[in-house]
């Protein structure tokens, strides 16, 4: 019997099992490093080389052979993997000297040495234990890395391992982590920045004392005590993070900007003598560019950002080319821009991007030599082009319709790419010939193990909806036949900033095609705040998380029910998770006369419990703008509900209006979810409790924002469907031929 897609794609952590990924390209562009599992249900991941010339890949590091498959993970290992929401297990993140010849990571708390070889031994440092965020300096000589809080030093030749810098009796102080608000927010999952000549480090020192504790427990485990998480809710303190120059010789000096004004240390690069910082206000509406003289602590400004909202960070800069000229994004003209300029430009403000307004950066990938590789959008946001910028001008390395990535150095770039017309990705070698500069040519292909689902292909009808043009995916049954029966309507949105749903890329749409197999049509569409399209539509929701989003996706259902006659409006079910889950609470709550039923997954309802960078991005401080936190809580109107329910008996008919009108509601949420903490349903449920409001309540025992355990993803989806078919009018109605 053919194994169930819900089966399949909780056993295969969403079918990314067996993905290459982490690709990093020596600098004669010979050697691909990378990741993978050693098939698409393995959740153990290995180190693994790709020789370009020959094409062969060559395993490296195995942790079954290593051995540390069973160890319990550092606490700190546990929270990088949720914040970066990894779903695997064994080697799932690695560093590497300037050369490529070294590579190390940490197992089960134990720091690995992997020569870049074929055929070499793994070696086991002798570094204390638990070790966390093993860098190689850029010789591959010695090896840093945190262990309970502190900096340590290994030195490959000697064997010895000192403490550089640590918190001593401090119990708040650490040194070399990223603090909760880097990792979650701003995607900075280090705390350390070797120089460039391996002499000294740029070390982050957070100072956790003046944040708020929350305390997290699994109440399906009584006899184990609560962890306390220094969580910065909105308006409240966040953690002191300076930046520390330290030598290996014991000398220390700080790094001082402004913190008062810039307390958020956004990322530091120090691939060339002198080091760039990035800092940003609590407000984000200003950023700054610093360049640093480490031999002197000099700071200056090379670059401010403003800002009237908010200012994005851009992955991938500041980077710098060989002749030391910067890379930078700017905003202007309606789209994101690329800068590379030297120093002296950014800083007078004569730099003048080379991309475009007709491009739309995403993010900054690589700098090869003088080239640049970053990811764009044209016209459609849909589709993610790989893009290089050079003396020559810009020119597309993948532009195809689809969504590519990719790494690049020493003229060999690496791209990954997904399209509609195939299941997952393709990662292709392209060699630039040096007698042909500017060309390239296909040399290798990397393989990719995952599997495939066991469901009909998603062919999802991409069109723009209403006058915004939100972009919006329609998907049917593959067994539906145009005017054969009205379909129930499901609407499969994230909505809000962050995430994008619609791509063109098959592999986005998976669960959606299997919800619409159960008989929905399903509708995805990607309303302002959502990235990828430009600047200004992602700051539409500034002040207002709530009302351009709902509305927003209910012009995607309409425009979607003009489109395809078959669309059972009387008939209209949302679920979704984190962003997803509040706007399905949204939904249900503010439109009772459009949704019918709501699966609610993991919401932020109380927007002052989520996170000081996120929340107060969009909604300025609270104590500033208590309105605007009141209008975005679904709490609000629960507590509307109640007043309106104290003044008569609530009815079941959409004529009642907002709020009279009780509709199926599941709330899901993990216990242990430490992102968005558990209390945001509980104080839902409460409120509509107090409402009269039947509702039902599914609390995941020890799972947190992620459900990667597979008998918890795999049964999700099934009581979703269950739910759904019990609290539509009517059902969702027979599916004609079982879906396995």
């Amino acid at each position: 019997m053919t194994e169930s897609f819900p089966r399949q794609h909780a056993r295969t952590r969403r079918f990314t099992l067996g993905a290459p990924r982490s690709f990093r390209i020596s600098p004669d562009g010979g050697r691909v490093a990378f990741l993978r599992s050693k098939a698409g249900d393995d959740p153990v991941t290995c180190l693994w080389l790709l020789d370009v010339a020959t094409g062969r890949e060559h395993l490296l590091a195995d942790p079954v052979v290593l051995g540390e498959l069973d160890a319990e993970l550092p606490a700190q290992e546990s929270a990088r993997r949720e914040r970066a929401r990894e779903q695997a297990g064994g080697v799932v993140t690695y560093a590497t000297d300037a050369s490529l010849s070294v590579a190390a990571f940490a197992l089960g708390g134990q720091a690995y040495l992997a020569p870049l070889t074929p055929g070499a031994a793994v070696q086991r440092l002798p570094c204390r234990t638990p070790a966390f965020d093993p860098h190689p300096d850029p010789d591959g000589h010695r090896v840093a890395y945190v262990c309970e809080r502190a900096l340590r030093v290994a030195d490959l030749a000697s064997g010895e391992d000192t403490e550089l810098i640590g918190p001593g009796g401090a119990a708040d102080v650490s040194y070399g982590l990223a603090e909760f608000i880097a990792a979650e927010e701003m995607h900075r999952m280090r705390g350390f920045w070797w120089a460039p000549d391996g002499s000294a480090l740029l070390v982050a020192r957070v100072d956790e004392s003046p944040v708020q504790r929350w305390h997290i427990s699994d109440p399906a485990n009584p006899g184990r005590p609560a962890v306390a998480v220094a969580y910065p809710a909105a308006g409240t303190p966040n953690a002191d993070v300076s930046l520390l120059l330290v030598g290996l010789d014991g000398s220390t000096h700080e790094l001082d900007w402004d913190r008062a004004r810039f307390p958020y240390l956004v990322t530091v690069d120090w691939g060339r003598d002198v080091p760039l910082i990035v800092v940003q206000s609590r407000d984000q509406r200003t950023m700054r560019l610093i360049s640093a003289d480490p031999a002197y602590g000099a700071l200056a400004v090379l670059r401010e950002e403003r800002d009237e909202h908010w200012v994005d960070i851009v992955p991938g800069v500041p980077a710098r080319t060989a002749s030391g000229r910067i890379v930078w994004t700017s905003d202007m003209g309606g789209a994101r821009r690329l800068l590379v300029a030297t120093p002296e430009e950014l800083a007078d403000g004569s730099a003048r991007p080379v991309t475009p307004a007709t491009l739309h950066v995403r993010d900054i990938i690589d700098s090869d030599g003088e080239v640049v590789l970053f990811t764009a959008s044209q016209e459609e946001p849909a589709e993610i082009g790989l893009w290089c910028a050079s003396a020559d001008g810009v020119r597309p390395v993948a532009t195809d319709p689809g969504v590519h990535g990719g790494r690049r150095a020493g003229g060999t770039t690496v791209v990954a790419s997904s399209s509609l017309t195939r299941d997952g990705e393709v990662v292709t070698v392209l060699r630039e010939a040096s007698e042909a500069p500017g060309g390239s040519s296909e040399v290798a292909h990397i393989t990719s193990l995952a599997e495939r689902p066991n469901l009909p292909q998603p062919r999802p009808d991409l069109f723009s909806a209403g006058e915004r043009e939100i972009r919006t995916a329609l998907l049917l049954p593959s067994w539906h036949r145009p005017g054969s029966a009205k379909l129930p309507v499901l609407l499969d949105p994230y909505g809000g900033p962050h995430a994008q749903r619609v791509l063109a890329a098959r592999r986005a749409f998976w669960t959606s095609q299997w919800f619409a197999e159960q008989g929905f049509a399903v509708v995805v569409a990607d309303g302002r705040g959502t990235p990828g399209r430009s600047p200004g539509w992602e700051r539409a929701v500034a002040g207002d998380l709530a009302d351009p989003v709902l509305e927003d996706q209910l012009a995607a259902l309409w425009a979607a029910a003009d489109r395809c006659a078959d669309l059972d409006l009387g008939r209209v079910a949302i679920r979704g998770w984190s962003f997803g889950g509040y706007l399905s609470a949204l939904a249900v709550l503010r439109r009772p006369d459009v949704f019918h039923a709501a699966i609610v997954g993991a919401p932020v309802t109380d927007q002052r419990l989520y996170d000081t960078h996120y929340t107060e991005r969009y909604l300025g401080h609270p104590d500033e703008h208590p309105q605007a936190y009141a209008h975005c809580s679904p709490l609000a109107d629960a507590e509307r509900m109640a007043a309106q329910a104290a003044a008569g008996p609530a009815v079941g008919s959409a004529d009642a209006g907002p709020g009279r009108v009780h509709r199926p509601m599941l709330i899901i949420h993990g216990l242990v979810d430490d992102n968005v903490v558990v209390a945001h349903s509980l104080r839902l449920s409460a409120a509509l409790l107090a409402a009269g409001y039947p509702h039902c309540v599914l609390p995941l025992s020890g799972v947190t924002h992620m459900t990667p355990q597979e008998a918890v993803a795999e049964n999700l989806l099934l009581l979703q469907v269950d739910f759904l078919r019990r609290g539509l009018p009517g059902g969702a109605g027979p599916v004609p031929s079982p879906m396995v």
